[in-house]
């Protein structure tokens, strides 16, 4: 692969994910809103362990739940107080 196709499959796998995790705000269902601070951190976990469900949204987040025990402990981290944050919204409701 030449380094322009190379780019641009980056460029639609980062995009994929950045809406993924814009898609989870919109969401009624019980997905979360994650800060900006854990979409920069958890880019590269998205692409190491679930670029093969790129671009489906739900997928990517099903999967990243899934290996939450292999994600990056920065990533681990931010969404574990981003889903208590928002756990004590839905409480609050």
């Amino acid at each position: 692969m030449t380094s322009q196709v190379l780019q641009n499959c980056a460029r639609k796998a980062g995009a994929a994910v950045a809406f993924a995790v814009a898609f989870s705000a919109l969401s009624p269902t019980a997905s979360f809103a994650f800060s900006a601070e854990a979409q920069q951190m958890c880019t590269g976990d998205a692409f190491r362990l679930c670029s093969s469900e790129i671009p489906n949204i739900p997928k990517i987040t099903a999967c990243m739940v899934k290996h939450r025990s292999d994600l990056s402990s920065g990533c681990r981290v931010v969404l574990d107080r981003d889903l208590a944050g928002q756990s004590r919204k839905v409480a609050a409701e």
